[in-house]
Formats: C-alpha cells, structure tokens, sequence
C-alpha cells in the first residue's frame, strides 16, 4: 500500500481469526474489504484449543474444507483433573444443537489457514501495516500509519472493525480502555515433544489439571496432532513470585512437578521451545462501538482461558458484526448497541458466571459431582462446548442461579 490515499468499505485492523472470518463473511456480501494486519503469518500466538461452537462460524465464511484439511488435531471434550478425582464431557452429548467436535491447532498454521482464506475469496490483506492513527466520524473513518518499508500510508473506509486481539489499537487509540474487574493473573506456557506413553491419555481431549494445593492455580495440557502439545500454567502474580529465582523453563518444570499425575504424564516430555509468558491478560473496554467503529473479539474484552472461549468469542463477535454491518451500509437503521453489543455481551456474560466460580471453586464442585443428572451434564457440556449464546439451556438464561442449586446440591 502507497502513501496514495486508498478506500474500501469496511477497514479491518488485525488478520486473526476474527479479522479473518469477518472479511470473508463481509466479502460474500459483496463489499469492498481490507485488513490491515501489523504482523506477518504464520506468528505464534496462544488459544489453541477451540470449542465446537467455532465450528458453525468457520463453516459460515467458507473456511471448513480449508481447515479440515490441515490435518489438526481432532477434539470432543475437555477433561479435568483435581488430585484423585477425574471428570470428563464429551461435547457430542450436549443440550444444544450443532458442532459436538472441532480441533486441537498450532495457532501459526491454524490463523494463517483462516487468513489465506479469506484472501482467495477476495479480501485485500495487507502485512506489517501499522496503525498509528484513525480519524472516526458517524459517516466514515480514515485510518493512518505505516507500511512494511516505513512509508506512511491512509485509507478511508466507511465503517471500521478492529479485530487487533491484544493489541487493542482502536482501545489505546481511542482511550477506551477499562479496568476488566478480575484479578490480575498470568500465564507461563510453552510447546513440548509430549512422549506421552500412557494409553488412558485421551489426546481427543484438553486436560485442565488444578493444583493439588492450590485450587485457583491451573494447568492446561492441549494436545496437537503431531506427538507435541501446549503446556501451560496459570495463577496469580504472587504465586509465581515464590518462584522468581528460577528461569522460565526451570520453573514451569518446577511448577508440573508439583502434581503427581501430570508430572507422570509428561515424565519423558522433551522442552524444545522457548518459555513463554502473558501478564494481566483480562481486560475490558467502556463500549465495544462508537461512531464509525466496532471492536471484534480479544479488542474489546477478554476473560480467561480456563474455558477456551478466546476464540469462539472472537468468532461469534465476526459472525454477528458482519450481519448488523450489513444492514448498516445498506441502509437501514441500526443501533450498534442493541443489536451487536448487547447480545454479543450476553453470551460473554455467562462466559463471565463460569469463569468466576471457577476461581472460587463452586464450578470445580459442579465438574466434579458424580450424582450430576444426564440433562444437566449435557446442559454444563453445551456451555463448555462454546454455546453461551443459546437461551434454550438454563444454565446460560439463568447461569448464575442454576450453578448455585447444582453447588447447594454437591456441597449438600
């Protein structure tokens, strides 16, 4: 892209899966798209593991044969683990209609699919662009910054979504910015050569495994399709301060070793890649539209991996942004938000019960309770499934109150 003044209809800040899938959908409908992406793919990033709700999103913009034929890891549950005690959901039995699997993906591969494709159907993308500036009114937005070769460039569209994940341009730019309300936590992960020799190991599954002492620390064990896996650990800052001495990998072996059956699990586990961490991920933005503007996905709000919703809020964000903009350019009447960002809030929200009582452990209890009823496990299996958004199942219409009379129940 030159300094050339250039225009489109829609202007996407971010190539992620967000960006990504609401190009492609915009594109079928016959708009003029580019997104501006300040990276080049593939690119490491984390939120591998995604939920069976993603599915109908993807399968939506054209993206399903594409990503089946990558060959990523299948998946139709999630497992957990806490001391002696073991619980699974298979997503396939569940209370809501739709996708009961998806996949297991390195996110490089997975995100550069979903960009590519989006590309061949004719979205114009354009790498190592940088946005330092957007110009937004109610009758367009002008977004400014540099190219690959530092030169300065501009183009105007008439509506502008920032899918910019954690790089929350359109946040920082347009001080929109809020506190998230959670605590503060962080994540320290990394790829690994599993050699996971145990035959019970269902690799089809995410394991999540709690601490034996500390019941708001976490593990996550992710599978890949490759004979490696992502490995990570989350908890707040002041725990992993009692490991401050030790490096990245050195305390993350440290941290493994302190539960017997995952340290057994990856007792021949090679580390191969660098240690990673992400410090105070959660946040939150004071509206998710404005004059000109939306924010998609991790933009405008981003909870907690524990349950994986990442992604399939990003998804779902592109799928409903891409319906409402489309009758905005066209003419009618829209009011951003009620018709994207309240129900759009809606399904985060419940995201949000689950979350939360999974640090104080009422949601732990739920997972964990044998004498769970079929009906009620598979309405717990649609909301670990990704579909947060479908008011049929109580416990997402009355999320926190049906938690609480299943917890009243187990702790009873």
């Amino acid at each position: 892209m030159t300094d050339r003044k250039q225009s489109a209809d829609v202007v996407i800040i971010g190539a992620g899966p967000a960006g990504a899938v609401a190009g492609a959908l915009l594109k079928r409908k016959g708009y003029r798209v580019v997104i501006l992406e300040k990276q080049t793919f593939p690119r490491f990033s984390i939120g591998e593991s995604l939920l069976p709700q993603c599915m109908a999103f993807i399968e939506q913009a054209g993206m399903l044969d594409a990503v089946r034929a990558a060959g990523f890891q299948y998946k139709n549950g999630a497992a957990f683990r806490y001391q002696e005690q073991y619980s699974f959901f298979d997503f396939r039995e569940k209370f809501t209609p739709g996708w009961g699997t998806t996949f297991q993906v390195q996110r490089g591969n997975f995100d550069k699919i979903l960009a590519d494709s989006a590309a061949e159907q004719g979205v114009s993308i354009h790498y190592q662009h940088e946005i330092t500036a957007v110009d937004n009114r109610d009758d367009g937005v002008t977004v400014s910054g540099l190219d690959a070769t530092g030169k300065p460039f501009s183009i105007a569209g008439r509506f502008l979504l920032d899918a910019s994940g954690f790089g929350r341009v359109l946040p920082r730019l347009l001080a929109l910015e809020s506190p998230s309300g959670f605590p503060l936590r962080q994540s320290l992960f990394t790829h690994v050569v599993d050699h996971i020799g145990d035959e019970q190991h269902d690799r089809n599954k995410i394991l999540i495994t709690i601490h034996p002492q500390h019941r708001d620390v976490w593990y996550w064990l992710i599978p890949f399709g490759n004979g490696t896996c992502s490995l990570g650990v989350v908890a707040e800052p002041s725990f992993f301060e009692r490991y401050s001495e030790l490096k990245p990998e050195a305390r993350l072996r440290t941290l493994v070793q302190q539960d017997p059956a995952l340290s057994q699990l990856l007792a021949k586990a090679e580390f191969n890649q660098p240690v990673r961490e992400i410090h105070g991920y959660a946040a939150n933005v004071s509206s998710l539209c404005g004059p000109g503007y939306a924010l998609l996905g991790n933009a405008g709000e981003f909870l907690d991996p524990v349950f994986s919703s990442g992604v399939t809020i990003a998804l779902k964000s592109a799928s409903l942004a891409a319906e409402v903009l489309d009758r905005h350019l066209s003419g009618d009447a829209v009011d951003w938000q009620q018709d994207y960002a309240k129900p759009l809030k809606q399904g985060v929200d419940v995201f949000r019960v689950f979350v939360e009582s999974w640090y104080d452990g009422r949601f732990q209890d739920a997972i964990f309770y044998a004498g769970a009823n079929v009906d009620i496990r598979k309405m717990i299996s649609s909301i670990l499934a990704g579909y947060a958004w479908d008011q049929a199942n109580p416990f997402v219409s009355q999320a926190e109150r049906r938690l609480n009379a299943i917890v009243e129940i187990c702790r009873g």
